[in-house]
């Protein structure tokens, strides 16, 4: 009799179900097990040692901004007569006095300016008001910009027509022009409001000046994030599952918020992320030409404007501001970059 198995035979094969060995075991695939979308992006943000370098600075940067003042020995506007101008890690005579008679002085780990005010602690106070100024325009500007640009794009035609040409005039308006005209016309009536209103004190601490920087980044700045956004939601919004979407019944908020926003999270972040520094800029150069944080509250900006007129005696004071510009800058670009590769869904591949 013939062994040979008819293949149109519906007879099943008992060797068919015999268990697999262990050569068969090991030439098996093994699927990873999924993740979530976050999930997989931050596994992949920490395998990028560049930006979690970066992330770990900005770390650094924040606890020196925020709560190395709190545990400082000195304050931002403490004045110490005999303590002018000293050389970083230099005492003054009463401070050696001090230490001859064996008390402990704290030292100046950057020096003193010319009123005798420690510069360490105001270079961590500016710092955080650089920092806080970047962070609350970058949210600003994302919040705006992106509900506006997607808005545009979603809807086309002769409404993203027209949106987009306010879009052109607001990029013609002068911001610093805009801010010089908000601090003349604002600078009396919020004083009189911080002088008679109780609770509004903090206007006269911050200053006018930063207020108007805020305001300014609301009108005008969101208008670069709202054209990429835009470019984003024209480009996504006639793929494939957009369509779905539609066909399911979801509305046009839940499509521009759940799928093309979404779908546009690495633009957004890295956007946002490079507006940081962006506004950082701005509110130095405001700082740095007088019309940004009012005194005695430090800014970077504002220390390298003081330390410009003695730059060939103490150089040390506009090293020391223009460092933590940099390093802000830099570590927020890079770690902007990481996250760019680790969310946008174009590059998972």
């Amino acid at each position: 009799m013939s062994n040979r198995r008819n293949l149109l035979s519906f007879q099943l094969d008992v060797s068919d179900f015999l268990p697999a060995d262990r050569s068969e075991k090991e030439s098996l695939v093994l699927m990873r097990k999924s993740v979530g979308f976050w999930r997989d992006g931050i596994n992949r943000l920490r395998k990028n040692k560049v930006a979690m370098v970066s992330f770990f600075i900005i770390i650094l940067t924040l606890v020196f901004a925020f709560i190395g003042p709190a545990v400082y020995p000195y304050s931002y506007e403490q004045q110490i007569r005999g303590n002018e101008n000293l050389a970083p890690m230099k005492y003054s005579e009463m401070e050696m006095e001090k230490k001859a008679a064996g008390e402990f002085v704290f030292p100046h780990f950057l020096g003193t300016d010319n009123l005798g005010r420690d510069t360490t602690v105001r270079i961590m106070m500016g710092s955080r008001i650089s920092l806080l100024v970047g962070i609350i325009a970058s949210f600003l500007v994302l919040l705006i910009g992106s509900v506006y640009g997607s808005v545009s794009g979603y809807i086309g035609g002769k409404t993203d027509m027209i949106m987009m040409q306010i879009v052109d005039v607001i990029y013609a308006i002068p911001d610093i022009l805009i801010i010089i005209i908000l601090m003349v016309s604002l600078k009396y009536p919020l004083q009189n409001i911080a002088n008679e209103v109780p609770g509004f004190e903090w206007i006269n601490t911050i200053g006018v000046g930063l207020i108007c920087i805020f305001i300014v980044f609301s009108l005008l700045y969101w208008v670069g994030m709202a054209r990429i956004v835009r470019s984003q939601i024209l480009s996504l919004k006639e793929q494939e599952y957009i369509t779905a979407a539609r066909a399911l019944g979801a509305g046009d908020a839940r499509i521009i918020g759940k799928h093309l926003l979404t779908n546009s999270i690495g633009t957004l972040i890295v956007t946002t992320t490079l507006q940081i520094p962006s506004a950082i800029f701005t509110e130095s150069f405001l700082s740095f030409i007088g019309i940004g944080v009012s005194a005695p509250m430090p800014s970077l900006g504002s220390m390298a404007s003081a330390a410009i007129g003695g730059i060939s005696t103490y150089p040390y004071r506009l090293l020391a501001p223009a460092v933590m510009i940099s390093i802000i800058i830099l570590t927020f670009n890079l770690f902007g970059d990481g996250l760019r590769d680790a969310f946008d869904p174009k590059l998972k591949n």
